[in-house]
């Protein structure tokens, strides 16, 4: 099937395989042009990765890093291994010829301490991700790849909420190969106006992930998809757009069933009838 959108890839759990040759084949038989890989199991994939990416037109468009060790914890040990991780993800997307590397540098609340009056811990956190993003983005331009950074929801999160706190931080680190994600599931929960979020952050956005405001996949929720790919065909956003539904990275339950409702969705939103 030719593809029914330009650059549209779905994380590699949603489609059942088993095997990644399978997947390679459901997502060119779904007319979707990418797969999202994860960092934990990407060292495993990379040789096959390799013999399979541009296979019925289907490439390895991106790696998700996850979940892992934890980038903002207090011992520099946890700190080490989280910059490790992310490091050896960088390398390998260079390796496989995806464009990125996209990231939420941290989970629920804080784990440094409130220094106040010199820094409070959200300070902190800011100061030391700057740091470790500037020594990243080498890494990225490096590679030859971008890093994007992720802001997620007020439930998973105390520190990147919205689009223009990621936007932000990247600025303020001013190096060429960072971005950001804009994840619609967790913008429908966050953002006052998701379409002024998109539009003020235009210059950064790497990557969108697709999902409806209740995490299923677009259409099976009450987000009105229209008017955003409106408004990124009027800034120009040329990037990926990646469904992420259900529970990343670990939907090998649903996948099956996700197979089955793609079409729908994918003709939801690219459907011009």
């Amino acid at each position: 099937m030719s593809p029914i959108y330009s650059k549209v890839s779905v994380q590699e759990d949603m489609l059942p395989g088993p095997s990644l040759e399978d997947r390679f084949a459901q997502a060119a038989d779904l007319g979707i042009e990418g797969l999202e890989v994860w960092s934990e199991t990407l060292p495993g994939q990379v040789s096959e990765i390799v013999r399979l990416n541009g296979r019925a037109g289907v490439v390895v468009s991106s790696v998700n890093h996850g979940r892992r060790s934890r980038f903002l914890d207090p011992d520099p040990i946890e700190r080490r291994s989280a910059m490790s991780e992310l490091s050896e993800a960088i390398r390998l997307a260079g390796h496989i010829g995806a464009v990125g590397v996209g990231y939420a540098p941290h989970f629920f609340g804080p784990l440094l301490p409130d220094l106040s009056p010199y820094r409070t811990a959200r300070e902190l956190e800011l100061g030391l991700l700057s740091a470790q993003l500037d020594e990243l983005a080498d890494q990225a331009q490096a590679a030859g790849v971008q890093l994007w950074v992720e802001p997620i929801n007020r439930y998973e999160t105390h520190l990147l909420v919205h689009l223009e706190q990621a936007a932000s931080l990247v600025m303020a680190v001013d190096k060429p190969h960072l971005g950001i994600v804009a994840d619609l599931f967790h913008m429908a929960l966050d953002e006052a106006d998701v379409l002024v979020a998109l539009r003020d952050s235009a210059a950064l956005i790497g990557q969108v992930h697709l999902a409806d405001n209740n995490r299923r996949l677009p259409g099976q929720g009450s987000t009105d998809f229209k008017p955003v790919l409106n408004l990124l065909r009027e800034i120009g956003y040329d990037g990926w757009m990646t469904f992420e539904c259900g529970e990343p990275g670990d939907n090998h339950p649903q996948a099956q069933a996700y197979l089955r409702d793609l079409p729908s969705s994918l003709a939801y939103m690219f459907d011009p009838r």
